[in-house]
């Protein structure tokens, strides 16, 4: 059977056509043709259904039982099914991580709040660790980068500076038919329709995002929430650079809370009102082309990239590109393209999978105000196609407006040229919530064979890294005491409830790595049993040896097998 779906990728609408089959009793789906923004006429569906049956072998002709197997690679109309472990709807990946203590709806009791969430004891700990592996990496990790830690409300000049004033706007619409409220940009108005009922919307009018408040006990006195962090870091680069004595090149990072009053916020922890953002500003000499940190081997460095051209050709299928062919197409400049390429690779490093990780270049049409070139990372949710991070060329932009607007210097006085400078910015930006939603839905694993969920956290993003369970209560003494060792080293779990195989599915719901077991064998031998979460394989350690043993395994300097007795 052939029918046309509607997906929606970044608020507007895509149309397929899909063939459905039932294989050993399940209904298999997989998307056979692609039509673009346009609403396909049922003429378009026949056509297309001709096109497909002229690719198929004539005893396969019907779309009913269109196979992988049978459509010639060579087809352009076919588009694979997107892989399991993904598949995970965002609306059950909210259950999950409400039930396990990873997020909860803000002030539930009450009825909760659109747009806020609560992160509980897992949750915290997670986002703590990808916050401090970032900050690792890009910050205390390097001599060119520095971080601050800005307020929360400033002057509001900063935000008249900045655009936010001014630009920060969307148009806030109500289906005539369903209701339900949106927002759309100011050019797709009366060119897109609700998504919902295809139903005509209207304009009830424009809405700037940032939430306003008043400071003092005096009405009128209006500031608002930042609704990003990057302008504190604009707002304080003359004092850092000459409180740090760095030279350009060199960048500024922040680790803070961001504000932005959402007409409709959805799909979890991917749209919120209150977020949170990692961001660095990069400060480069206005007339400095090459990057000095860009290596030769990185111009082998492989992205999967949608170019502006493509999506402006309606088409949202990428290919791989090589990062020395982008610069030879002068797609981004040399500054541009390493800080893209750390931060791709920053995620390939978190486990994040490379099938489900993507670039995506901004359109002309919509590229923010400061900004000359954008390329987002994608990640392949099961609601599609999504920004995870933006990487932004903003030239001179801020510091000229902050200059202007103040009327205090934001030159810099650079050695090397003898000039002084305002440089030019490149934006690495990076919401930690999204990372924290990705490193979730790349990890989740729903193992038919255990009968349990597998979340796969890389070691070192693992919320608890070991968990230690006596074999039985009898035991709880002496398996404490394992835990009182480690537990100045490694963050730990001391678990006495329920059978040990319970107690393993229960750890590798929540990610641990790998859990301790203390038997009637560990009081002869002086060594328990180490499971690892993702094999299953056990193996028998020392007891004056867990530490080392662990600190390896969980740095993945060795693999369980080589770090002890295999038990088979």
């Amino acid at each position: 059977m052939a029918y046309v779906v509607k997906k929606l990728i970044n608020g507007k609408p895509y149309y397929y056509l899909k063939a459905s089959k039932r294989v050993d009793g399940k209904v298999v789906s997989k998307n056979i043709a692609y039509f673009g923004k346009k609403k396909p006429t049922k003429r378009d569906v026949e056509d297309k259904l001709k096109q497909i049956k002229n690719v198929v072998p004539k005893k396969e002709a019907d779309v009913e039982h269109i196979t992988k197997d049978v459509v010639p690679k060579d087809n352009k109309l076919y588009k694979g099914l997107p892989d399991s472990k993904s598949m995970v709807e965002i609306s059950d990946m909210a259950v999950f991580c409400k039930k396990k203590g990873f997020v909860y709806p803000d002030s539930e009791i009450y009825g909760g709040m659109a747009g806020f969430f609560d992160y509980g004891p897992l949750g915290v700990e997670l986002k703590n660790n990808i916050k401090n592996d970032w900050w690792k990496r890009f910050v205390q990790s390097r001599a060119d980068v520095v971080g601050i830690d800005g307020a929360i409300i400033s002057h509001p000049k900063v935000w008249e500076a900045s655009g936010h004033v001014e630009n920060f706007n969307d148009v806030y619409v109500k289906c005539k038919n369903c209701k339900k409220p949106n927002k759309i940009d100011k050019t797709e108005v009366g060119k897109v329709k609700c998504p919902e009922c295809d139903g005509e919307y209207e304009v009830i009018g424009d809405i700037n995002l940032m939430f306003k408040t008043n400071v003092g006990p005096v009405e009128g006195n209006v500031a608002y929430l930042r609704p990003e962090t990057a302008q504190l870091i604009f707002t304080n680069f003359k004092a850092v650079a000459e409180t740090s004595r760095v030279k350009l090149p060199f960048g500024i990072a922040q680790i803070g809370k961001a504000f932005r009053n959402e007409i409709s916020p959805r799909d979890f922890l991917f749209r919120c009102r209150e977020f949170e953002q990692m961001e660095i500003e990069f400060f480069i000499h206005p007339e400095q082309t090459e990057c000095g940190l860009l290596k030769k081997k990185d111009n082998n460095f492989e992205f999967q990239l949608l170019t502006g051209k493509d999506q402006e050709e309606g088409k949202e299928e990428h290919a791989t590109i090589k990062l020395g062919d982008m610069l030879d197409k002068k797609m981004l400049g040399e500054w541009h393209a390493y800080w893209i390429k750390e931060n791709y690779q920053w995620f390939l490093d978190l486990g994040i999978d490379k099938k489900d990780l993507r670039l995506r270049e901004h359109m002309k049409d919509e590229l923010a105000h400061y900004s000359s070139a954008c390329f987002d990372i994608e990640y392949k949710y099961s609601f599609g196609w999504k920004e995870v991070h933006g990487n932004a060329n903003r030239g001179q932009f801020d510091l000229t407006k902050h200059q202007e607007t103040s009327k205090k210097s934001m030159e810099l006085f650079d050695e090397e040229s003898k000039q002084k400078v305002i440089p030019r910015v490149i934006e690495p930006s990076q919401g930690v919530d999204r990372a924290f939603l990705t490193v979730l839905f790349n990890a989740y694993y729903d193992d038919k064979e255990r009968g349990n969920v597998v979340l796969k956290l890389a070691p070192k993003l693992a919320p608890i890294k070991v968990g230690i369970f006596p074999l039985v209560n009898k035991l709880n003494k002496e398996a404490k005491e394992i835990f009182d060792l480690l537990k100045e080293d490694f963050v730990c779990q001391f678990d006495t409830s329920g059978s040990v195989g319970r107690r393993y599915a229960r750890a590798d719901e929540i990610g641990i790595p790998y859990c301790i077991t203390f038997d009637f064998d560990s009081l002869k031998d002086k060594a328990v049993t180490i499971r690892d979460r993702d094999t299953t394989k056990q193996i028998r350690v020392k007891i004056d040896e867990l530490k080392e043993v662990l600190g390896k395994l969980l740095n993945s300097e060795i693999k369980s097998e080589a770090a002890g007795k295999l038990i088979k």
